[in-house]
């Protein structure tokens, strides 16, 4: 070991305080230090020493190097690389063995389209087979938002050809919400220069195709077009809540009547078209995919040729002048709008069911244009899209007296030879104000029963019922009459199988008051109730409004005994080959006990309606056979102040075992003998010459158009064709 020796006179420099004179060189800044030259004043010989061993802060102070230690340094670093290794070792076998099936399928979907391939609408026929709503051949010219966007000129061309505007094209891709692949209609039911005019120029065209898709044929014309309803392209609000059931924003949908309430049956299940692309989305190539089934038929309990009867006896009887028939030197315009429906009592079976004013539902095939659109809904047209024998709301008149009588002979209020002297007035007793009430044209009917008073339809009999039920409260309860036409079914859906049925109201204290807190505006007064009101519903009139289909389902219970039975259109699904897939049995809906001497009383009272000479219809039944078909029923003027009365007739026969029944209202058509009797006695002459058959559910359709359109009844679905 080296010895240091200090100068003479002493040591100047010890390890600790050159380890000081260091650090405090290190806070003045200076790398270098040298030591300061002091004197001593005494200084002692050199003595050898040895090395002190140096601290941490001393060794770190000096160029001494350290001694290395590389073979740790690399197993350090190599454990680093080997775990790196590992890690995207592991990586690799999650992305090329453990995830490989799910980037494999996202890779395929990258590059493979699937587009939707609509089935084919099952067809609407009646109880014979016979098309009532079938499906026709159009060409349809049909471009994609992306084919769109890859070709910016095609949009100018396409209009110029079809002779839209080219804004209107934009809208239609803009609405393709679903797909940027499917393509859209640009234009249903082309003409067919068009078309071929497109595909002989193709290449001028990328992306355009031309397809032969079905649309809704209309075999029976106008009639009934209100029972059928139509078919329109979906909306973004219905899309939003059936696209869980497979719809395509586009898709057409039932939109009304029993295209609406069938929509399931009658769709069919779509099929797929997958279409191969490449990087810039132009399609390559057609691939596999899943074909349509068409839809279900459905079978109806109409029988076509009554319904075209009474369609073409009630559109007459709106043509007719009321003043040269009713010599009333013209006072009285047109009827506006009328209906009539025809049941079979013993099944609740909807025969036939019109509407008129009618119109042609082939306007909606494409897409109803807005000047079709404001035709339809101009005052002048009266609403011709309106079922008003399901959503028309009449006051019954004395159609209604088939309630107040059921619920005097119930109730024990009158027996069936009960005698009330008929003067042509009743007068109110104690009654202050208004206080007589009066018959048509004030005629005296005498000394009657309530089969007399039914026959001539004899108000003063139903006040008096109206009033003794209302002197008699604490006997009979506060709603005899109404608690009979609910048992009728008169305040609630009949339960038809047509979406939007409105719902009759039975006049009484509760519905003024429910009518006066739903809208004060409309129905200022505090609701009351009082004797007058009470005489009023009984035959008919004040607040009372029902809808045709209850009135006639009312008289259909009646005529069969007492059984309350849902209307029924539909009679079964079928498929296109005629194999039964579901049947529709009739369906109870309630009872009416009614004894059967109140109910043969009644009875006599409806037959001499129609035979008795006395009868309100006798006239207009003057000549029927009735030995083949005997009827009955009831007429009914409904009076409005400021318009002219509906007129109501309802009937059924044969008595003895009804078949049929028929109910029309001609809404302003004045007496119900004059001008709502005739049509029913214009259907009652067709079902003696044309009796209903059975329903043939498993029947191949008849006049069922053929089509050769995607996914057709009558031929298999193409592929649809898109052109790259």
């Amino acid at each position: 070991m080296a010895m240091r020796v200090g100068p003479v006179g002493g040591r100047r420099n010890s390890t600790r305080s050159g380890v000081t004179h260091r650090l405090r060189s290190l806070r003045r800044g200076h790398l270098n230090p040298k030591p300061r030259n002091h004197r001593t004043k005494h200084q002692s010989p050199r003595t050898p020493r040895m090395r002190p061993r140096r601290g941490v802060v001393e060794r770190l102070m000096t160029d001494e190097p350290t001694t290395a230690r590389p073979v740790l340094r690399l197993r350090v670093v190599g454990g680093v690389v080997l775990a790196l290794f590992g890690v995207m070792f592991m990586r690799l076998w999650t992305l090329q063995v453990l995830d490989n099936s799910s980037y494999v399928a996202t890779v395929n979907q990258n590059q493979i389209r699937t587009v939707q391939v609509p089935a084919a609408r099952g067809l609407i026929l009646d109880r014979s087979g016979s098309t009532i709503v079938g499906n026709t051949v159009s060409r349809n010219v049909l471009l994609s938002s992306a084919a769109a966007t890859q070709y910016p000129t095609v949009v100018g061309r396409l209009a110029a050809v079809l002779g839209i505007a080219p804004s209107a094209i934009a809208t239609d891709l803009v609405d393709s919400k679903n797909n940027k692949y499917e393509p859209v209609t640009i234009l249903a039911d082309a003409p067919m220069q068009d078309v071929l005019y497109i595909g002989e120029h193709a290449s001028e065209f990328p992306g355009v195709t031309t397809t032969a898709t079905s649309q809704r044929s209309y075999p029976q014309g106008v009639v009934g077009a209100q029972v059928v309803g139509n078919v329109g392209t979906m909306t973004a609000a219905e899309y939003k809540i059936d696209q869980s059931k497979g719809y395509q924003v586009n898709d057409q949908v039932g939109q009304a009547g029993l295209e609406q309430q069938y929509e399931s049956v009658l769709r069919g299940t779509p099929g797929t078209q997958n279409l191969e692309v490449d990087a810039h989305d132009q399609v390559v190539a057609q691939l596999g995919g899943t074909g349509s089934i068409p839809g279900g038929d459905l079978v109806t309990n109409i029988d076509s040729g009554l319904q075209q009867a009474l369609q073409t006896s009630l559109d007459n009887e709106l043509l007719v002048d009321r003043n040269t028939r009713d010599s009333t030197s013209g006072l009285y315009p047109p009827a506006p709008s009328g209906t009539a429906l025809a049941l079979d009592p013993q099944t609740g079976a909807v025969l036939a069911m019109v509407s008129a004013p009618t119109y042609n539902p082939t306007v909606w095939n494409g897409g109803i244009s807005m000047l079709d659109w404001s035709a339809l809904n101009a005052p002048s047209a009266h609403q011709p899209v309106v079922n008003r024998a399901i959503d028309g709301a009449y006051t019954p008149g004395s159609t209604f007296k088939l309630v107040t009588a059921t619920a005097a002979l119930g109730a024990g209020l009158i027996t069936p030879d009960t005698v009330i002297d008929d003067t042509g007035t009743f007068t109110v007793p104690k009654c202050i104000g208004m206080c007589q009430f009066h018959d048509d044209d004030y005629q005296a009917a005498g000394p009657i029963t309530v089969s007399s008073a039914l026959t001539v339809s004899s108000d003063v009999f139903f006040y008096n019922m109206g009033y003794d039920f209302w002197v008699n409260r604490s006997t009979y309860g506060d709603t005899p009459i109404q608690n009979a036409a609910a048992q009728y079914g008169l305040n609630a859906p009949t339960g038809v199988d047509l979406p939007g049925e409105s719902v009759g109201i039975v006049d009484s204290l509760a519905e003024r008051q429910k009518l006066h807190a739903a809208d004060p505006a409309a129905f200022p007064n505090q609701p009351s109730w009082y004797v007058a009101d009470n005489m009023e519903m009984a035959f008919g009139q004040g607040e009372t409004s029902l809808t045709p289909v209850a009135i006639a389902n009312a008289y259909a219970t009646f005529a069969n005994g007492g059984t309350r039975y849902k209307p029924q259109i539909a009679a079964g699904v079928v498929t296109p080959t005629g194999k039964v897939v579901k049947s529709f049995q009739p369906v109870v809906a309630g009872h009416v006990p009614v004894s059967a001497s109140a109910r043969a009383a009644m009875l006599a009272g409806f037959e001499g309606v129609v035979s008795n000479p006395s009868g309100t219809a006798s006239g207009v039944f003057a000549g029927f056979p009735m030995s083949k078909m005997q009827l009955a029923g009831k007429t009914g003027t409904a009076s409005h102040n400021g318009q002219e009365p509906d007129a109501l007739f309802v009937g059924w026969g044969p008595v003895s075992n009804p078949q049929y029944l028929i109910m029309v209202i001609v809404n302003q058509g004045g007496f119900g003998a004059s001008a709502a009797a005739p049509v029913a006695r214009d259907g009652f002459n067709y079902l003696l010459a044309n009796p209903v058959l059975p329903v043939q559910l498993n029947a191949p359709p008849i006049g069922a158009a053929p089509t050769v359109s995607v996914g057709s009844p009558t031929t298999p679905a193409p592929s649809l064709s898109i052109t790259p």
